[in-house]
């Protein structure tokens, strides 16, 4: 049985996502900061034994190993770096501030690297041996022609590097990474105006993330599997 760990899994896309691979059979590790309190996730955990609760404050560099100490040894074929932030009181000139920079790279940019790092060994010892990193178009540095979103934005870009690094880094050990733009979204984020279904989205995801070779180790896609500008 395959197994994928998905942070941020207790709304919006992450809660999608626990509720797609659930269905087709996956062994679900959804994580979030307070589980106790996220309603539909522990709904999804009640009524299928395929669903493991995790306590996960991604800001917590503690939390991030020590969920590697508990899953050590388990093989993780999906890791789904999912939890993020939209940054929107560090979007514009004129409002930004150190704190709010730091609390936006820290949930979008660090916590995907440590938890790279802390479950690299987790990924390899998978058979699909995959990392995916939600991402975002904003992060296009050649689609930019509005502006703002700076740390949106530049978080995002950041993400995307340390995934390339790491699928070079991990290219020996099979491990495949992918930073994949799930679309504008109807989800709390992305607003009840989006484009598509959160069930849209994640269904391409997964299809997307599953497709992926060795050599594409470290695109970066739309979830219709096209490909975006650096």
């Amino acid at each position: 049985m395959s197994t994928v760990l998905i942070t941020g899994a207790n709304r919006g896309l992450g809660l999608e996502f626990v509720r797609q691979y659930v269905q087709q059979g996956w062994q679900v590790l959804a994580a979030c900061r307070s589980p106790e309190s996220a309603i539909e996730l522990s709904e999804l955990a009640s009524q299928s034994r395929k669903v493991e609760l995790l306590t996960l404050d991604v800001t917590k560099e503690l939390e991030i190993n020590a969920l590697a100490d508990t899953l050590q040894g388990r093989a993780i074929d999906h890791l789904i770096l999912n939890a993020g932030v939209l940054g929107e009181d560090c979007a514009k000139l004129g409002e930004m501030t150190q704190a709010k920079w730091l609390e936006v790279l820290t949930i979008n940019t660090v916590a995907p690297a440590l938890l790279i790092q802390a479950l690299r060994n987790n990924v390899a010892a998978s058979e699909l041996k995959t990392i995916v990193g939600i991402s975002t178009r904003v992060a296009s540095i050649g689609d930019n022609g509005s502006g703002n979103m700076y740390s949106y934005r530049t978080s995002k870009a950041a993400l995307n590097q340390i995934l390339v690094s790491a699928a070079q880094n991990l290219r020996e050990d099979g491990v495949k990474t992918l930073a994949i733009h799930p679309g504008w979204v109807q989800t709390d984020m992305g607003g009840k105006d989006a484009t598509f279904t959160a069930e849209e989205s994640v269904s391409g995801i997964v299809k997307v993330a599953e497709s992926l070779t060795l050599e594409e180790s470290g695109s970066f896609r739309v979830f219709d599997g096209s490909s975006v500008e650096w």
